[in-house]
């Protein structure tokens, strides 16, 4: 999603830019559990319309709007940014849904799960070969899954719903031949005509939310802004850092999402959480461990 770092080190503004980041989305579970009262569906679209000014503004201070045209013009980037549109839409959505219904434990595990999640995609879309100990953590977190199936009686449906969308969106957007702030910007702007209409249409029916209360309206305005600043500071962060330092640091946001989820919003963790989470944490080390590794012995 970002440009490589050519000198493979970590740079003090890359790493205040992806804290920074990883720190935004940490929290907006308090953000989206004010929107909670409004269905999904229509905080999803208002992240989308007051996103585009946001990312637009950027683009015209970088001077990369001759890139967003290109890629405009080009039919298979626009299939290609279809299709991460499409799923990051389907990831905001499972995830407000998650915050608003009392979820936010499960849309942690789902994206502590994610890392893990893409190792198992490399090995099986691209042939990539997980070590002995990225297998190991794999086994770990597919037996925490099995665990809350048996619990529940049923599939952690928040949780693999935020892996699979948020992974196969990584998997996508790596082929998108555009920079990470241009990608966002074609994404949204793909998303835009369904995403008025559907706020149209609230508001000629009177269901819709914005203009209603002032708070309501300035927390929805303000969906563009929780939405496109975490990922432009996380894009251009992200490329002055090496990857073992971004692997590790992306256990920021759901471990306050977890934090929020018990502490603030009272979810109960108990009996099998107690046991796959820990089950989690534990594969998440063997990762990180192993990352470091596999970057340390690749020559610079």
């Amino acid at each position: 999603m970002t440009s490589p770092n050519p000198n493979n080190t970590d740079s003090p503004r890359g790493l205040v830019f992806a804290v920074s980041a990883y720190v935004m989305w940490g929290l907006l579970p308090l953000y989206m559990k004010a929107l909670s009262h409004i269905p999904a569906a229509e905080v999803v679209a208002h992240r989308v319309i007051w996103a585009v000014p946001v990312a637009g503004v950027l683009l015209i201070i970088l001077r990369r709007t001759d890139d967003l045209m290109a890629a405009l013009r080009s039919p298979k980037t626009l299939l290609m940014a279809c299709v991460t549109a499409a799923l990051i839409s389907v990831n905001w959505g499972i995830y407000v849904w998650s915050i608003a219904n009392g979820y936010a434990l499960d849309a942690a595990l789902g994206y502590y799960i994610n890392p893990l999640f893409s190792i198992l995609m490399g090995a099986l879309l691209l042939g990539e070969r997980p070590n002995r100990m990225q297998m190991l953590a794999i086994a770990l977190a597919i037996g925490a899954v099995v665990v809350l199936t048996v619990a529940a009686g049923g599939l952690p449906l928040v949780a693999i719903g935020l892996t699979l969308s948020w992974g196969f969106y990584a998997f996508f957007k790596k082929s998108l031949p555009v920079g990470p702030n241009q990608g966002f910007m074609l994404e949204v702007l793909i998303l835009l005509p369904v995403a008025l209409g559907y706020v149209i249409y609230l508001s000629a029916t009177g269901t819709g939310n914005m203009g209603g209360s002032g708070l309501d309206t300035m927390l929805l305005l303000g969906c563009g802004l929780v939405t496109a600043v975490p990922l432009i500071t996380y894009a251009n962060g992200a490329k002055l850092l090496r990857l073992s330092t971004i692997g590790i640091l992306q256990y920021i946001a759901p471990t306050m999402i977890f934090l929020i989820a018990v502490f603030a919003f009272g979810e109960e963790f108990g009996g099998a959480r107690m046991i796959a989470f820990p089950m989690i944490w534990g594969a998440l080390v063997i990762y990180s461990v192993s990352l470091v590794k596999q970057m340390r012995s690749r020559p610079a």
